[in-house]
């Protein structure tokens, strides 16, 4: 069994018993994405993610910069500055991006990098 799989079913196992867990890894930009429950035609519960509202840039501490060379790749990007290429969204989110690929389209772009919301000077 993976780490994935672990992870979902010991979810199912907490959501039997009433406790909130989230499906999504601790990087994962939905990690703390609250969970939604509607009914199907047939009257069976579906679950849902609720909507994830982008942070307002300017409420995260910026800790660096990265100038876009013209390999870099968003993925990249994040295992060069946060060690981890699934991180690349918390770049997303810094830049106030929704297409990834923009951020690097143009070499000499100058990215900001942030603490995410969430930790002490990290915004909220």
């Amino acid at each position: 069994m993976n780490d994935d799989q672990a992870r979902q079913q010991l979810a199912a196992m907490l959501s039997q018993a009433g406790a909130t867990v989230s499906p999504f890894g601790p990087n994962s930009r939905y990690h703390a994405t609250p969970l939604a429950t509607t009914l199907d035609d047939d009257g069976n519960p579906v679950r849902y993610l609720r909507r994830r509202f982008l942070p307002d840039p300017d409420a995260l501490v910026q800790v660096g910069e990265h100038e876009v060379e013209p390999t870099d790749r968003l993925d990249l990007v994040a295992a060069a500055v946060f060690s981890d290429p699934e991180l690349s969204w918390r770049i997303c989110d810094a830049n106030l991006c929704l297409d990834p690929d923009e951020l690097t389209a143009r070499p000499g772009r100058r990215l900001r990098i942030t603490l995410p919301p969430g930790l002490p000077g990290g915004g909220s």
